[in-house]
């Protein structure tokens, strides 16, 4: 259920990160082309929120099967040969990830602690534009992990909603 919610909230932020994006490129067209000013900041920001979304909102996509995935051998084997390509699925999507998550915090870690910036003239420090990467892929680990487990108990992985 902590991990159902976490997802959930993963998702609201992903949403709240995209409505962002938009008013900023409203905003940034007014500026630029209403009041003929120059924007500096805008387009980094949009471009750090929709792929900060797109991080943070993943584990909401795995818990409520929102992914897309081709399913033509799945769909063709018995109840056992689907739970088993299940197991193998999540088994690989739990190592790709925790190494992803561990990697990047690392990144973000020396980032931080070396006071890194963007090289731009809007020049966000470099260790928030980085959290979303091992935030969000470590949290979508922590999903897989809970749709690994509840494949092994021979149950199918829950929706993250169906428990709302």
């Amino acid at each position: 259920r902590a991990v159902a919610l976490l997802s959930r909230a993963c998702g609201m932020l992903a949403v709240l990160l995209m409505i962002a994006a938009c008013a900023v490129v409203c905003q940034m067209v007014f500026v630029r082309y209403v009041l003929g000013a120059s924007t500096i900041w805008q387009t980094e920001f949009v471009l750090f929120s929709i792929v900060a979304a797109t991080l943070i909102g993943s584990p909401y996509v795995l818990a409520t099967r929102g992914h897309v995935g081709v399913d033509f051998v799945a769909s063709h084997a018995g109840p056992g040969g689907r739970r088993a390509l299940g197991i193998v699925a999540s088994l690989a999507g739990v190592a790709f990830c925790a190494v992803l998550a561990w990697s990047g915090w690392r990144y973000f870690h020396e980032a931080l602690v070396q006071g890194w910036v963007t090289e731009s003239v809007w020049a966000p420090p470099l260790s928030i534009v980085l959290l979303p990467l091992p935030l969000g892929i470590g949290l979508l680990t922590l999903q897989y992990v809970v749709d690994l487990a509840c494949l092994v108990a021979g149950r199918e992985p829950a929706a993250a909603e169906s428990d709302a």
